[in-house]
């Protein structure tokens, strides 16, 4: 048994704090053991002694004459602290603490609950909680909660290939319930609490390994590291809701690059790499659910569809497009071979509408979903259903289940009508392997879910030579040098310090230059007139004497002119080093649009950024432009976060703009600051 398994597996249950009292939080945990028929080893303890629901009450851990995988801690927070320490004594694996007053309550909760911690650990147990409803479920039929959930004479024990994993106690139970009332063969749950040790991560990780979990569902409010979890979903799906969405996320930032780089965008970026899904809500964790318990994978993002009704094909579509998969383009044998059977005024194209003439004689359905399933551009199957009564559902789910057995696609239902209608409906599909929704979008984005779990790739990342680190405080001029130095293009560029010297740099880079102040403190130097476009000879003495006034230097360099701008920055997370790509230049902050992602990254993740965001169409040569030298901008980007990988996490890297031309690209701008710059300079009056 692995360190946490005693979870979903344990041979033997003490509860701290039992009692006899009917309804008491101390017995619900006993009577839910005995009622589901827990065929281990149950210890209640209280120093009183005396007997709960016919078993022996021991006074203490010690008491007790056999080791314990599992103790639940159900006492009063003041008695918490011995509680665990009799536990962690007495050799305990685990300890959920389920009593509240901890970190959640302030400051001294928080010091008590990091004196459990220093206890179990200097024990080698592991401690969930607290302020933590437990958690039911595998094989053994462990019932270590106390959640209301199972007094109910309907709550049938949790079974299944799908483990669900909460920090909330009241919504894991909760959608559990809902779970087990839609048919999600949910097996496990485990809320973790205040996770004062043990995170879900922690069990999401342990989770994998167990043979009886085909994947995971997990539920966070908080992601301090995504390494293990992305080390757990290259063995099995895993889906989650991360709360916290609509945080103010990144607050004043010195840079462009930390403003775009918002908490939740990285938390995003972290899950997509990963090869993990994320899921906007409760709903839409239980609908990938019950798709991943079928097994089904799905490498591509070609969805074909299947409706009696046009209006749901359409919805469909509209649901696919939205969410940035694609609808399958069907070849011509397919829709030759479809036209045969679909009527005129139906249509054998994707959305395939079959219309209910072609319900209405058997075996012409078949035909129409097997021909789609045949089609090599077909990576997965919407079946849509407006009504589904008597024998059409049974001829439907066979239907369906043959496909989905046959071809390994994923397939999934769409049910938009009354389960009175058929209410063994849903059942009879999911058992031939088909999921029912009840909506087009509902289903299409359990799709996208299992497509996010199928597509994780390993990066090829080849390292290259480092750069040094600038020092604090480094101006433009430093930071260039040092890419330059690194292979990148940076234009030619001295600092002057005359009026003379202003022309005759003027007159060396061809005639025409760009100014600039270089101030400490001064990040946005075009808010504040600090750069100057075209200084010719004739005006360099005004621009020189003009930005010089801003209290530092003048920086001269070559003009480059036209191209397309981006932003190139690289800042610190939570979760690691992020690197920001996106539309740059004036119009930074004004259109916001940049993708992110963890470093490392790859050519192609390179790649994939651009293309989501507005510069694809911009370096594509927007209205009969020029297309722009994306391959140029690639490896600039690359080269970028290669040669930086080793420098201070502190400090933010922020090239603003890198300008794209039809052959090459120029880096323009560099900054390299810390993160507190930004408010030093908004105490400045300067930001």
């Amino acid at each position: 048994m692995n360190s946490l398994q005693a979870l979903w597996a344990a041979g033997s249950i003490a509860v701290i704090g039992a009692t006899e009292r009917p309804g008491a939080m101390g017995r619900l945990p006993i009577d839910y053991l005995q009622k589901y028929g827990y065929q281990g080893f149950i210890a209640p303890v209280n120093p009183k002694g005396g007997e709960v629901l016919g078993l022996r009450v021991f006074p203490s851990m010690a008491s007790i004459e056999r080791p314990v995988d599992l103790a639940l801690v159900m006492v009063p927070a003041a008695a918490v602290l011995e509680a665990v320490t009799d536990c962690a004594q007495a050799g305990t694996s685990v300890c959920i603490v389920m009593s509240s007053g901890f970190a959640e309550t302030g400051a001294a909760g928080a010091s008590v609950q990091a004196e459990l911690v220093r206890v179990a650990r200097a024990h080698g147990m592991r401690l969930v909680g607290p302020n933590c409803i437990g958690a039911v479920g595998g094989p053994a039929r462990v019932l270590a909660t106390f959640s209301p959930v199972f007094s109910s004479t309907t709550t049938p024990i949790p079974a299944g290939n799908i483990a669900l994993v909460s920090q909330s106690g009241a919504l894991g139970f909760g959608a559990l319930s809902l779970g087990i009332e839609r048919g999600v063969p949910i097996g496990i749950a485990v809320t973790t609490g205040n996770e004062a040790d043990v995170t879900a991560v922690d069990v999401a990780v342990q989770l994998v390994s167990d043979p009886t979990v085909d994947a995971v569902l997990i539920y966070i409010e908080s992601l301090g590291e995504i390494n293990s979890l992305a080390h757990a979903a290259a063995l099995k799906p895993i889906a989650v809701v991360k709360a916290g969405r609509s945080e103010a996320g990144a607050k004043a930032a010195a840079s462009h690059t930390g403003a775009l780089a918002s908490a939740d965008k990285v938390v995003d970026a972290a899950l997509r790499q990963a090869g993990i899904a994320r899921v906007a809500d409760i709903d839409a964790l239980l609908d990938a659910g019950a798709l991943f318990a079928t097994g089904a994978r799905m490498p591509g993002r070609r969805i074909g569809i299947v409706t009696t009704s046009g209006g749901s094909g359409i919805l469909a579509a509209d649901a696919i497009a939205a969410c940035g998969m694609q609808i399958a383009e069907l070849d011509d044998a397919t829709i030759v071979e479809l036209s045969a059977v679909v009527p005129s005024y139906g249509n054998a194209t994707n959305p395939v509408d079959v219309t209910a003439a072609v319900m209405a004689e058997p075996g012409l359905f078949e035909r129409c979903v097997d021909r789609l399933a045949a089609d090599p551009g077909v990576d997965a199957i919407v079946a849509c259903f407006a009504v589904l009564v008597g024998d059409d559902v049974t001829r439907i789910a066979r239907a369906l289940g043959a496909v989905r057995t046959r071809t390994g696609l994923p397939v999934v239902a769409v049910r938009t009508g009354a389960a009175s209608l058929a209410p063994e409906g849903a059942a009879l599909l999911a058992a031939n392997g088909v999921p029912v929704y009840p909506t087009p979008e509902r289903a299409v984005a359990a799709l996208q879910a299992l497509s996010a779990t199928s597509m994780r790739r390993d990066r090829e990342v080849i390292a290259g030579p480092l750069a040094p680190a600038p020092g604090a405080g480094a101006s433009e001029k430093q930071v260039k040098v040092i890419l330059a130095d690194a292979g990148l293009p940076v234009p030619s560029s001295e600092l002057i310090g005359s009026v003379a010297a202003a022309v005759d740099a003027v007159s060396r880079f061809g005639g025409v230059a760009v100014f600039k102040a270089v101030v400490p403190g001064l990040v946005h130097k075009s808010d504040a007139g600090g750069v100057v476009l075209g200084v010719t000879a004739e005006t360099a003495a005004e621009v020189f004497t003009r930005l010089s006034a801003l209290g530092g230097q003048v920086l001269a360099e070559r003009f480059v002119r036209g191209g397309v701008e981006a932003i190139v920055g690289i800042t610190a997370s939570a979760l690691g080093p992020v690197l920001t790509v996106g539309v740059g230049g004036v119009l930074t902050e004004i259109v916001a649009d940049a993708a992110v992602r963890l470093l490392p990254v790859d050519e192609i993740d390179v790649r994939e950024m651009i293309a989501e965001t507005a510069l694809a169409p911009m370096l594509a040569g927007a209205r009969g432009a020029a297309p722009a030298d994306i391959d140029a901008l690639v490896r600039a980007v690359g080269r970028v976060a290669d040669c930086t990988r080793e420098w201070p996490t502190g400090f933010e890297r922020d090239i603003n703009p890198i300008t794209v031309l039809a052959d090459g690209c120029w880096i323009l701008d560099a900054m390299y600051f810390g993160a507190s710059t930004g408010d030093q300079l908004q105490q400045a009056g300067r930001h």
